[in-house]
């Protein structure tokens, strides 16, 4: 007879996530993990397996948290550019709020473990490829309104706003000042108009 899970898994998953997210994978012990959810190890282990299958837990339901306030978000906006300024204004809000930005735990994934595990980068590269499927179609709606000019395709400008939102939520690692964050969105956006 299977075991039955006798805690939310959720939660565990999101008090796991702050682990991840402050140490990263390759510095998280499972003695890091007991010691955040209060579960033995052959609990964490029957649930998930191994460590790699509970990160990847985390940075699903971390994806689904961000891919959920970005589409809330952006489906309120009244224009395409409005809706690109939005989503550089949420994780500028982000970095403000916290003295002692972490990061995008999805990009510190990138620069931690790109091309070291099948599994995550190929959550990577989807991850990757939404976004810049987001950015593309916002672009070429707003290409088709006159809001944001045709010197580049919006296949171009939608790999830009990624690697701009990318590059923008780690220097909000080493910067917090809301000033100079928000002259860099400013810049960003510029360049579309």
């Amino acid at each position: 007879m299977p075991k039955v899970e006798t805690f939310d898994k959720s939660l565990v998953i999101e008090q796991v996530t702050d682990v991840f997210h402050d140490k990263g994978f390759n510095a998280t012990s499972m003695q890091d993990i007991v010691d955040a959810t209060g579960l033995n190890r052959s609990s964490i282990y029957n649930s998930f397996e191994n460590k790699h299958n509970l990160f990847l837990e985390c940075l699903i339901a971390y994806q689904d948290k961000n891919r959920n306030r970005l589409s809330e978000r952006v489906l309120k906006a009244g224009s395409s550019i409005e809706a690109i300024n939005m989503i550089f204004k949420i994780y500028l809000e982000e970095i403000t709020k916290h003295e002692n930005d972490k990061g995008c735990l999805i990009v510190n994934c990138a620069s931690e473990m790109a091309n070291h595990n099948e599994v995550i980068t190929r959550f990577l590269q989807n991850n990757k490829d939404e976004m810049i499927k987001l950015f593309e179609d916002l672009v070429q709606d707003g290409q088709v309104n006159g809001l944001i000019n045709k010197r580049k395709s919006a296949n171009e400008y939608g790999l830009y706003l990624y690697s701009s939102l990318l590059g923008f939520r780690m220097t909000g690692i080493l910067i917090s000042d809301r000033t100079a964050l928000e002259s860099i969105t400013k810049t960003i956006t510029q360049t579309l108009t």
